[in-house]
């Protein structure tokens, strides 16, 4: 989410995605041309605040902390190029208004495909924060990004469609009061059928190839997991609970676990793809508590399974509507 005012000014909201990740290392990422010579000087002259207050290079963010980013000429973050977002095409319009699972005047409920990523960046062109001109349904303001999902991970999104409800959502998400419920196919079936994933994750590799990897002097993370069901100890479908929302922690906490993902190849290898099975990652953001922004009142929201992963949940022999 991004706000700029007449000075240029960005209030940028920190992503789940970028949660934990140090202030130097979030606007290498998000404002690659900013040099970080002029970076420690806007550090040290207060330019660049989050949430009001100093802070230095080696800060870490927490999802959902605003970001001050002082006028950056010629330049666009990868989180805030919704001031110049390209048209958007009639096909890709339409296609996003039929994910529309819930809408009110405050914020709308998106079951995202996968495939399409939240934000763009480094060869990404073709992505949502470009297209939410698409949901404005009438209003002034187009819709903003509160949180992220991964590329290759379908289901709920939320958008704020005002800005208190952008402050009160990100607040929500930092403060991860929300309750959030994701289902994965996984290769064999754990030893526990239920229980808490408790793996520090630390980014580890060769640049443009990093992944999450259990490390004890990583970060805390925290997913609580239950199996559903399983097919002769061969896949299982489990319920995903995160309580902490570092990036890639689900794949990862099950690749810890023993049991990758289905699709994932980036963490399960070759073995996470089965003959016969949609090559893709079979992780999907199924619900969500949250506090609505207005009322007050707890809204519960579902997203269904798109029709390839619901394919992959019946050729297993699943039922859908036990879970």
């Amino acid at each position: 989410m991004s706000e700029a005012g007449q000075s240029g000014v960005r209030h940028i909201a920190v992503a789940d995605d970028d949660d934990g990740v140090r202030v130097d290392r979030w606007f290498k990422r998000h404002f690659p041309d900013v040099p970080y010579g002029q970076l420690a000087k806007w550090l040290r002259t207060g330019q660049v605040r989050v949430d009001g207050g100093r802070v230095k290079p080696g800060g870490r963010l927490s999802a959902g902390q605003q970001v001050r980013v002082p006028p950056v000429t010629n330049v666009a973050p990868a989180a805030a190029q919704a001031g110049t977002s390209r048209p958007v095409s009639e096909a890709d319009a339409s296609d996003l208004r039929a994910s529309v699972i819930y809408r009110d005047d405050h914020l709308i409920a998106l079951n995202k495909p996968a495939g399409l990523a939240v934000q763009g960046g480094t060869g990404t062109t073709r992505h949502l924060d470009g297209m939410l001109d698409a949901l404005r349904f009438g209003a002034e303001e187009r819709p903003r990004l509160v949180h992220r999902l991964d590329k290759d991970t379908s289901g709920l999104l939320i958008l704020a469609r005002t800005r208190p409800a952008a402050r009160a959502l990100s607040a929500e998400f930092q403060g991860r009061t929300m309750d959030k419920i994701y289902w994965a196919l996984v290769l064999g079936v754990p030893d526990v059928s239920a229980g808490t994933i408790d793996a520090p994750l630390a980014k580890r590799g060769p640049q443009g190839g990093e992944r999450m990897t259990h490390d004890e002097e990583g970060q805390h993370a925290e997913t609580d997991y239950r199996v559903l069901d399983h097919a002769a100890r061969r896949v299982s479908w489990l319920e995903l609970m995160p309580r902490t929302g570092r990036t890639h922690q689900l794949r990862a906490h099950c690749a810890a676990m023993g049991n990758p993902i289905l699709g994932d190849g980036k963490y399960g290898g070759r073995d996470s793809f089965l003959p016969g099975m949609a090559k893709r990652l079979h992780l999907h953001a199924h619900a969500l508590t949250l506090t609505h922004p207005e009322t007050g009142a707890r809204l519960e929201l579902t997203a269904p399974l798109d029709g390839e992963l619901a394919k992959s949940w019946q050729k297993v022999g699943f039922r859908l509507e036990t879970g």
